[in-house]
């Protein structure tokens, strides 16, 4: 509710309306009255007569609730301009709204005009409607047609947005409750302050000094208490989604539902209301097949859960409930023993502020979970991100979720598990555990769990109080209903025949460089990511660990005097593992930079706890990123060769002012976003505001870094969608998420074989071909490379690979 700025919705937030309201719009009627009898009045006064005082009230109390809770930085805050702007931007479509209705009420110069008056009529009814059902921006369109009013402009809603937060300052106050004896004067505090943030480095950026309203920590502790209790909206739907047919026509019956998360960006917005119907009819059918799966919630796992998290959460991936302690401060004045302090004080107030958004987010899901569990069933509408990925519109418990989301969801209908749907359970259940078992051929990962058929019995008899096997998993919840559904089934007297509700996942090893292996043909790379039939699963991230410990050995052995890297090599060459460099081979596909790989090998190498000095930390963290980027170039050399050839491409389209755009091979017209800012100045009374807003000039930089992942994420998200119409008309009940595909156990086998067919069909149109053919048509005047040369690898060896997916 937060993060959607839907803060003002909760029953805590309206209590404080309440006492705010009475005096904030007292405030505004008399800084109303003295802009009326001034001769010469302020800038914003024009505008701040135009509506009733108590309207106003409510919408800068609103809007500054929304903004400040839905704050990412653990402080409730939001940037003054930020502020300003959203509620001068507010009032200005209030006063529009208010207006229309006032002139569309009037009766027409005729009196006998019953035509326009009925025309008018249906015009308002339709307003109000889209006001009721918080599509704004569809209502202001309709306004702007039927009645004439100046735009008030960005400078203009600032200085009233600026003026109207300055009265709240002045009359909002909050009280303490606790500890407040009769005859103590009570504690009463400003409920929002004017403050200066000094300038910060954020994510390896600094972020310049700039000024923020803040609430008092009091408004803020209101929350705690509120979570079990919120309304939120875009849950699960009890019937099938409404097909798409349009950009907002499909999903939610009457929720907004747009099929595609523009954020704003007209481009983007534009290029798919302007393509045929025909052109979107698989994306259509896609997204429908996704909505159209049935879940319920697992009663049995999501009872283990809620036992666990009634006694103090900490355990099998949920967060604890209890706080980390703070350090207390030394005795010593010593200043380096302060400092040290102060650091950890620091990093301890930074992990509870953590830990408490894991709390929220935890008792969100659960609460979706404990809405819906008696209902038989419930589907999730999908919608794309602009480069094609689907995505359910619920945000908090869905299959795209973690794994206690995952573990807590199955499928309504239940299917016979079959002789090779037992197989298959036993193999996702082996899967799921993990810690290197994932890694192993299908017959000993059936070896493996065969084994451990006691543990798992006693896993699914007596999940909380017993062995507690199913907690050592990598995917401890999902483990767990494994677990329970393989004992359902070996305990019947038919396990073939017995029903199971379970998806089993088949998920894309390392599918980015899968992706990149079959656009260059590149056999090598091709074979490291299982696109090679193989007797077991090739495991790129073991071999680049693999690589990378060569590499550090070596160095380990060189004099430190001559080479300084040495003594970085001898404490990095016993941490060395896959999971230290799975993250970043992981995410070189999609463009990590250098210092988004050193930041998830420092994450990594803080999780050992070895390294206890942060400039060691930081050196051997910088060491290990240059030596795992070499060994990864070194490897992929061919997805090298066309993720530079596409940044090439994207530079030259960039350099002449126009975003990036392409068409996916399921035919989304796919734009990039990226735009320079535009910052100016603006003088108030509270302070002198620097603006900014997207301008015309693109970022091109961003375009040129972007397209490489961006275009991969469009290959993959096409497969997907081919993969679900395709399953869709064989009878399987499918879902994904992005590269991991999931039917019931006993149709695994015939959703490998669609899944690998389409693979090939995608791959069998020439795909960087067409995409410079799209380029060249745009840009006829630019010289843009040729396509990047390719190897001899045939896509259709991928028929016969066991571990493509796996």
């Amino acid at each position: 509710m937060l993060d959607r700025r839907l803060a003002p919705a909760l029953p805590y937030v309206k209590s404080l309306f309440l006492g705010w309201f009475e005096p904030l719009r007292d405030a505004i009627a008399r800084d109303q009255e003295v802009q009326r009898r001034k001769r010469v009045k302020h800038v914003y006064a024009k505008y701040l007569l135009l509506l009733p005082a108590d309207k106003v009230a409510v919408i800068v109390m609103h809007k500054m609730m929304g903004l400040l809770m839905s704050s990412k930085d653990g402080v409730a805050s939001v940037r003054v301009v930020q502020a300003a702007h959203c509620i001068g931007e507010a009032v200005e479509r209030e006063f529009k709204v208010q207006t229309f209705f006032q002139k569309t009420r009037k009766k027409s110069a005729g009196e006998n005009d019953l035509a326009l008056e009925k025309e008018q009529a249906k015009c308002r009814k339709r307003v109000k409607s889209l006001v009721r059902r918080r599509k704004l921006t569809e209502a202001q369109k309709i306004v702007q047609q039927e009645i004439e009013l100046e735009e008030w402009g960005t400078e203009s809603q600032v200085k009233l947005g600026t003026r109207l937060i300055e009265l709240l300052l002045d009359s909002a106050f909050v009280q303490s409750p606790a500890d407040q004896t009769p005859e103590s004067s009570p504690d009463i505090r400003p409920a929002f302050k004017h403050v200066l943030r000094q300038p910060i480095v954020e994510n390896g950026r600094l972020k310049k000094k700039h000024w923020v309203i803040e609430c008092d920590p009091l408004v803020h502790e209101g929350f705690e208490s509120t979570a079990r209790h919120v309304e939120i909206p875009y849950l699960p739907m009890l019937v099938t989604p409404k097909k798409w047919k349009g950009y907002d026509t499909g999903g939610y019956l009457f929720l907004p539902s747009y099929i595609m998360r523009t954020h704003g960006v007209k481009d983007q917005k534009e290029a798919i209301k302007s393509v045929p119907r025909k052109q979107l009819r698989k994306v259509f059918e896609a997204l429908d097949t996704l909505g159209s799966t049935k879940w319920r919630v697992n009663r049995r796992v999501h009872n283990a859960v809620e036992t666990i998290w009634s006694r103090g959460g900490g355990i099998a991936g949920l967060v604890d409930k209890e706080n980390i302690p703070l350090p207390e401060r030394p005795e010593t004045e010593d200043p380096d023993e302060i400092q040290k302090w102060k650091w950890s004080l620091k990093k301890a107030k930074k992990a509870n502020r953590e830990l408490h958004a894991e709390r929220c987010d935890t008792e969100l899901k659960l609460s979706v979970a404990r809405k819906m569990r008696e209902e038989d069933g419930f589907y999730y509408p999908h919608n794309l991100d602009f480069r094609g990925r689907a995505y359910p519109m619920h945000a908090h418990l869905s299959h795209l979720g973690s794994d206690l989301c995952r573990g807590v969801l199955e499928y309504a209908e239940g299917r016979p598990l079959g002789k090779s749907g037992l197989r298959w359970l036993k193999i996702h259940l082996a899967n799921k555990y993990g810690g290197g078992i994932e890694k192993l051929s299908h017959e000993d990962k059936v070896a493996f769990v065969e084994n451990q058929l006691p543990d798992i019995f006693d896993s699914a008899t007596n999940p909380v109080d017993g062995n507690c096997w199913w907690m050592n998993a990598e995917d401890p919840f999902q483990c767990l209903a494994a677990c329970m559904d393989l004992s359902d089934a070996l305990k019947s007297s038919s396990p073939q025949c017995a029903v199971s509700h379970l998806p089993i996942h088949q998920d894309g090893s390392c599918n980015g460089l899968q992706h990149y292996a079959a656009l260059g043909r590149d056999y090598m790379g091709a074979a490291a990511v299982n696109l090679v039939p193989g007797d077991k699963p090739a495991d790129i991230y073991s071999e680049i660990a693999a690589r990378v410990l060569d590499v550090v050995r070596e160095d380990s052995m060189e004099d430190p005097a001559t080479n300084p890297t040495a003594s970085l090599a001898r404490v990095l060459v016993d941490q060395v593992d896959r999971k230290l460099v799975k993250q970043t081979v992981m995410t070189s596909v999609y463009g990590v930079t250098y210092i988004g790989a050193r930041q998830q090998i420092t994450k990594r190498l803080q999780e050992k706890g070895l390294i206890t000095d942060d400039k060691l930390l930081y050196e051997v963290s910088c060491y290990a990123t240059r030596v795992t980027l070499d060994a990864l170039g070194q490897m992929f050399q061919s997805a090298r060769g066309i993720m530079a050839w596409l940044g090439d491409c994207a530079k030259m389209i960039a350099s002449e002012n126009h975003p990036v755009k392409w068409t996916s091979p399921v035919g989304l017209p796919v734009v990039q976003p990226y735009k320079k800012y535009k910052n100016y100045m603006i003088r108030t009374s509270l302070q002198c505001l620097a603006l900014r807003r997207e301008g015309d000039a693109i970022a091109l930089q961003r375009q040129k870094a972007a397209f490489p992942p961006n275009f991969v994420h469009s290959l993959d998200s096409s497969h997907m969608m081919m993969t679900a119409i395709a399953c869709k008309k064989a009878g399987l009940h499918f879902a994904g998420v992005h590269d991991s595909f999931w039917v019931h156990a006993c149709d695994v086998d015939k959703m490998n074989q669609i899944l690998r067919e389409q693979f090939v069909e995608l791959y069998s149109m020439p795909i960087l071909e067409n995409l410079l053919k799209e380029f060249q048509t745009s840009f006829p005047t630019l010289e843009f490379p040729p396509c990047p040369s390719q190897g001899d690898f045939d896509v259709r060896e991928v028929l016969a690979s066991t571990y493509f997916f796996n």
